[in-house]
């Protein structure tokens, strides 16, 4: 009988364990994808708030394209870009969409050339020209120019860009358009443009590990990735005649004059590349989470709008020690009006 008991006892034990084995993983309360260029703060915002409130958010880290389509297709909670919405995408939405910037942040000119050992000065007009492949040498005169003293080696420069669709790449071809008639009558500004030169690297991540290992690059990354990865980044001549290294303060400088002109009503569509302030660093942008006006889960609908609320009041202050630009006072203002308009969030 003793044996019989233990027999029927180990079986329930092991057909215990193998119905724990089968069980599907606790699934997230949200979801959201898209933009590369905010996922180091994203990331820990994401970790943080998990820890205060027990609400889980999983963040696929694909690129500014990749979450507009997730979004306009429904298979995310959230969207995130650092490209706007055009019209047309907007259109094919079947609820409205708020746009809700988080932070701000900077692309950078980052390179690898080992002989300079000082950050390189360029100007708008060279950095299109590189990557329209009018220039191909680290010693072209026009480079010289603006960097007098440096002695610059006879190397061809090799051009690394973004193989997916970016809001990144937004960003730097909206300010290559702001700035070269060349470079706005020809590419364009979008998230995916028709490169003359170059090779690709996937997010931000890639094209960083591409400059990192190719002596003689250049590519265009998000500062906190230059950061991350040791890599050096050129100061940048900006509208007022002034060569700007990125930074926390320059960047909220690019940002101020916009902000304070923006209508009470404003989607946040704005660009704020190749600001006029004087001290102003001019490829800075806002960066977004996309969020549908009417939440089709009531509950994860609220469970979005309070990280949202908690992520532009207490997770602001993480934006400086990540290199990302806090949101303007007033900025932060509008923005919980806005997210107040926000329907269908009550349980159900």
């Amino acid at each position: 009988m003793i044996a019989r008991v233990s027999k029927f006892a180990g079986l329930a034990i092991v057909g215990a364990l193998v119905a724990a084995s089968v069980r599907p993983a606790a699934a997230q309360d949200l979801n959201g994808a898209g933009a590369t260029f905010p996922a180091p703060l994203y990331s820990k915002w994401f970790s943080d708030y998990a820890a205060k409130t027990g609400v889980k958010i999983n963040y696929q880290s694909l690129g500014s394209g990749a979450g507009v389509k997730q979004f306009t297709e429904g298979t995310v909670d959230f969207g995130a870009s650092d490209a706007p919405m055009s019209d047309e995408e907007l259109a094919k939405l079947k609820s409205p969409a708020f746009h809700i910037p988080t932070v701000l942040g900077a692309v950078v000119i980052t390179y690898n050339v080992p002989e300079v050992t000082k950050p390189l000065n360029l100007t708008g007009p060279i950095v299109a020209d590189i990557y329209l492949g009018k220039i191909t040498k680290w010693n072209a005169p026009e480079i010289t120019a603006a960097n007098k003293g440096v002695a610059l080696p006879n190397k061809d420069i090799l051009v690394v860009h973004r193989s997916d669709g970016s809001g990144t790449t937004y960003i730097f071809t909206d300010y290559l358009s702001a700035i070269s008639p060349a470079w706005s009558s020809g590419p364009g500004k979008a998230k995916d443009v028709q490169w003359p030169v170059g090779l690709g690297g996937k997010g931000n991540d890639g094209v960083a590990g591409q400059v990192k290992q190719l002596p003689g690059s250049i590519g265009y990354i998000e500062l906190a990735y230059a950061r991350q990865n040791k890599l050096p980044y050129a100061a940048l001549k900006n509208a007022a005649g002034k060569f700007i290294v990125p930074s926390i303060e320059s960047i909220t400088e690019a940002a101020a004059a916009t902000a304070a002109k923006l209508p009470a009503n404003t989607d946040f569509r704005v660009s704020i590349v190749n600001a006029p302030a004087a001290d102003a660093y001019p490829i800075a942008s806002f960066t977004y989470l996309l969020v549908s006006q009417t939440q089709p889960d009531p509950v994860k609908g609220k469970k979005l709008i309070d990280f949202i609320k908690w992520a532009i009041h207490d997770g602001e202050n993480d934006a400086a020690a990540l290199d990302y630009g806090p949101l303007p006072k007033n900025v932060v203002a509008m923005l919980d009006k806005r997210l107040s308009m926000v329907k269908n969030i009550a349980s159900k």
